[in-house]
């Protein structure tokens, strides 16, 4: 790119030259547009500059240009002066004179501009110097306080190993201790459930044995009651009359024939001529249920004629059933 503007510069310089040249050997005619072409290459020429460097090298270009423009004017028109005829020899020797003034001007000015650039080259490089002097401490500054952080770093992890080590040490010790403490209490656990194993086989055991002994008990005491009733069975039927047979039998062949009631049968068994005493036997040992014969009496009554409910169970209590046992065959046959 810089190489693009250097030959972009020659150019610009070289049509500077040649276009002031032109506004002087041409016509007056074309003499005002030379100079607007050599002004035009020269802003050029300055423009570049200003690409290349700073604005004071631009300006020392600038200058350059001017130094270089102005020597080649001032041996362009002292040759002129010389070539051409005499008319024109006065002239071009005064613009050789002003191109070699404008040369003097320019080369005092760079000169001046040069030496400034000098000092104050010499000033950059000083401080140039002096930063790099204070980058060089800053980066000295900067690595030591790096490895102090560095070595406090290093102390903060040794540090953070060391208290991790001692936790860990702790966390151990207090997992062995835990350990043993389950350990410990899973045996006294053991021990109670086994203990109150024990504690419940010896109650299941002691229960086992009341238990034993408690049938056996019952067992000698039901036999004992059976033996008992069996002798007075015995005693009792050595002891029963003829007609207490009898009336057993009677009432136990009427109850074949028909229902009746525990009152009603007795009635029956005095119309036949038996005592209340007997009659009262006879019904009182046989196999019968009362509640059956109700409901056995109700359905007759039902076979034989109709009934309400209320008159049904009022003519079972006439016939001496209880009130329970009427309600109870009346609503078992469907009333």
């Amino acid at each position: 790119m810089d190489a693009f503007l250097l030959i972009l510069m020659s150019l610009a310089l070289a049509g500077t030259i040649v276009f002031f040249v032109f506004a002087f050997v041409k016509g007056k005619d074309h003499r005002r547009g030379n100079f607007l072409k050599a002004g035009g290459c020269l802003y050029a020429c300055f423009v570049l500059a200003m690409f290349l460097g700073s604005e004071h090298s631009a300006f020392l270009t600038f200058l350059v240009i001017l130094m270089v423009t102005a020597l080649a004017g001032m041996v362009a028109f002292f040759i002129l002066a010389l070539v051409k005829g005499k008319g024109n020899r006065l002239r071009n020797f005064l613009i050789s004179g002003g191109c070699f003034l404008a040369l003097l001007v320019s080369t005092l000015i760079v000169g001046t501009m040069s030496e400034d650039i000098t000092v104050t080259e010499d000033a950059k490089a000083n401080a140039s110097l002096e930063e790099q002097e204070a980058e060089a401490k800053a980066k000295q500054e900067e690595e030591d306080k790096e490895r102090g952080a560095k070595e406090q770093a290093e102390k903060e992890q040794e540090a953070r190993e060391q208290a991790q080590k001692e936790e860990e040490e702790r966390e151990a010790r207090e997992q062995a201790q835990k350990e043993q403490e389950e350990r410990e209490a899973k045996e006294k656990a053991q021990k109670e459930q086994e203990a109150k194993e024990a504690e419940e086989q010896a109650k299941k055991e002691a229960k086992e044995k009341a238990k034993k002994e408690e049938e056996e008990r019952k067992a000698k005491e039901e036999a004992e009651r059976k033996a008992k009733e069996e002798a007075e069975r015995k005693a009792k039927e050595d002891s029963v009359t003829v007609s207490q047979k009898q009336a057993v039998a009677m009432a136990e062949q009427y109850l074949n024939f028909t229902a009746f009631s525990k009152s009603g049968l007795i009635d029956q068994l005095k119309f036949e001529g038996f005592s209340t005493e007997d009659a009262t036997y006879g019904v009182e040992n046989i196999s019968v249920d009362w509640q059956e014969q109700a409901v056995i009496k109700a359905q007759e009554y039902l076979d034989f004629t109709a009934f309400s409910r209320q008159g049904l169970i009022d003519q079972l209590i006439f016939e001496g059933f209880s009130k329970e046992h009427a309600s109870y065959a009346v609503s078992q046959v469907g009333l």
